[in-house]
């Protein structure tokens, strides 16, 4: 018998493409930290909350509403005066409709007073009557901002309202303002050169997270409620992690991305994007969205009653052999041993821990999948994402020289488009049947009765512009964009330094109630959303 001693080109090619990353990380690291550290100023911290409305859950509030026991008006007021206590602080508000949200208010009260029409009827039609909703502004909110952080832009305004926001004013709901994003949606820190730079509640010297950071940091600081956001990946669930609050990224088109800024007509765009409910109370989750969706399987599911007790577990605390990712820190892996034993000790199910050997190509899987994409709207070709793209070239030129608006983040996607299409067909072959094949062994893991739980980041939220160097540890959400499966972020409470800690849940496509009711139990369980520490603990 003889050893087959022929080179493996594959997994050579894969080491250098790991070594030339892991170099230019390195190098981007070196310059970076002390840049950053050298800007970080003093930090700022939110007004207590006062308003006992302000603390309770979106379910709650609808019902009192329902039964005329506080008006919308007293309680759409309520977060308009939290919202104007906080964004000074955390500058997450791009746009406000407030006086129109309270005429809108004043409207429900009217008909309240004077239908005929029972509660469960009124439940029923519209289970978001009276209840004041956030939107991140990349969704169309009409008459609001629409620029999306697009410097040139800067004056867009919507011309009409999104699906979801359509079906949120249907279902009762109230837009009160639009939150700040990255510019296009296209980073992990919600930064652009319109707004500026959102901050965390818990620590304004580190950042949100994005593309949904506004959303999160109004959430967290007790100025929203009820957030409109979305995740290519692992938008709405990063800064829900960095914040301490629920996110979810629902299954593949039980959700309209029309009105969403960027979109695709790319076939597999509505299989990798998703516009996302986050919240405070994880009850609150499947009452928005219920109201958002335009699946009529999205609500068979979310009406069905589950019990963890027929739920299969299973955990996975890190990637092992990754060269290009962190390793996951010491308080993500207790937080999911910490619900692991939970789990064990309740409900008496065996959890088992899963090796997906494959899982260690995972941000070159995602991103390959994601780069595949086309006509999406960018720097290059604002519009719908069907217009050529403009000379990549004189753009980085520009930008190198100061002489362009854009930030850096669309533009690395320009970078990293150009340098896919240098990669071997043979390369992106490779990535893709070992994502199919990752696909395959989840869902026959999963079933329609199993989770995942799964880190969301390999720490807590870090400061601002981190994000350049820790890019590639967003794989541990952008996978699961890609491999098109529902994922529940849930806040497990706060560390030492008062910092959230988070893991998200994962199910099977079509499954998301078996996730959310995760969520629920892990609320129950470890306390859900803290107040962030506010500025009379510290006077």
């Amino acid at each position: 018998m003889f050893l087959d001693l022929r080179p493996n080109y594959m997994e050579m090619l894969d080491t250098i493409v790991n070594c030339i990353v892991k170099v230019a990380l390195t190098l981007l690291r070196c310059i970076m930290y002390p840049v950053i550290r050298i800007q970080i100023k003093k930090r700022q911290y939110c007004p207590p909350i006062r308003n006992e409305i302000l603390l309770s859950s979106a379910t709650e509030l609808s019902q009192r509403i329902r039964r005329k026991e506080i008006s919308s008006e007293e309680v759409i007021s309520a977060f308009i005066t939290r919202c104007k206590e906080v964004n000074p602080v955390v500058n997450a508000i791009v746009e406000d409709r407030f006086e129109a949200a309270l005429q809108e208010a004043r409207e429900i009260d009217l008909f309240l007073k004077t239908t005929t029409r029972n509660e469960e009827d009124i439940a029923r039609g519209t289970p978001l009557l009276g209840l004041p909703i956030t939107v991140k502004e990349s969704i169309a909110v009409k008459g609001l901002s629409y620029a999306v952080g697009v410097k040139i832009e800067k004056n867009r305004k919507a011309t009409d309202d999104a699906d979801v926001v359509k079906r949120v004013r249907k279902a009762g709901g109230v837009p009160i303002l639009v939150s700040n994003t990255p510019e296009l949606c296209m980073f992990w820190e919600s930064a652009n050169n319109v707004t500026g730079k959102t901050l965390n509640p818990y620590d304004t010297r580190r950042t949100p997270g994005g593309s949904s950071g506004g959303e999160a940091a109004l959430l967290s600081s007790g100025a929203s409620l009820l957030s409109l956001a979305s995740d290519v990946g692992g938008s709405a669930r990063l800064p829900a992690m960095f914040c301490g609050v629920f996110g979810h990224k629902p299954s593949p088109n039980w959700v309209s991305s029309v009105g969403h800024r960027p979109n695709s007509t790319d076939n597999a765009w509505n299989t990798v994007f998703s516009v996302s409910p986050m919240a405070r109370y994880a009850i609150d989750l499947p009452l928005l969205l219920k109201a958002i969706s335009q699946s009529t399987e999205c609500t068979e599911r979310l009406n069905q009653e589950v019990d963890l007790r027929h739920v299969k577990f299973f955990y996975v605390e890190d990637i092992d052999s990754s060269p290009l990712t962190s390793t996951v820190g010491f308080e993500i892996k207790l937080a999911i041993h910490n619900l692991v034993k939970h789990v064990e000790t309740t409900y008496g199910s065996s959890i088992q821990k899963v090796n997906l050997k494959d899982l260690k190509y995972a941000i070159k899987m995602s991103s390959i999948s994601l780069l595949e994409l086309n006509k999406v709207e960018t720097v290059f070709n604002l519009g719908d994402g069907t217009k050529p793209w403009k000379n990549f070239f004189i753009i980085l030129f520009q930008r190198l020289c100061f002489l362009s608006s854009h930030t850096w983040p669309p533009i690395m996607y320009g970078i990293l488009k150009k340098l896919y299409q240098l990669l071997p067909k043979s390369y992106k072959e490779n990535m893709q049947t070992k994502h199919d094949g990752l696909r395959k062994e989840l869902k026959e893991i999963l079933g329609n009765d199993g989770v995942l739980i799964y880190p969301s980041f390999c720490s807590v939220a870090h400061y601002h512009f981190e994000t350049y160097y820790k890019l590639l540890d967003v794989c541990y959400l952008l996978i699961f964009n890609t491999l098109s499966l529902p994922a529940t972020q849930c806040t497990m409470g706060l560390n030492k330094n008062g910092l959230p800690v988070g893991l998200q849940v994962i199910a099977n496509n079509g499954c998301d109630h078996l996730s959310l009711a995760v969520a629920k139990e892990v609320e129950r369980r470890f306390g859900g959303w803290q107040q962030p520490p506010s500025s009379s603990e510290t006077t």
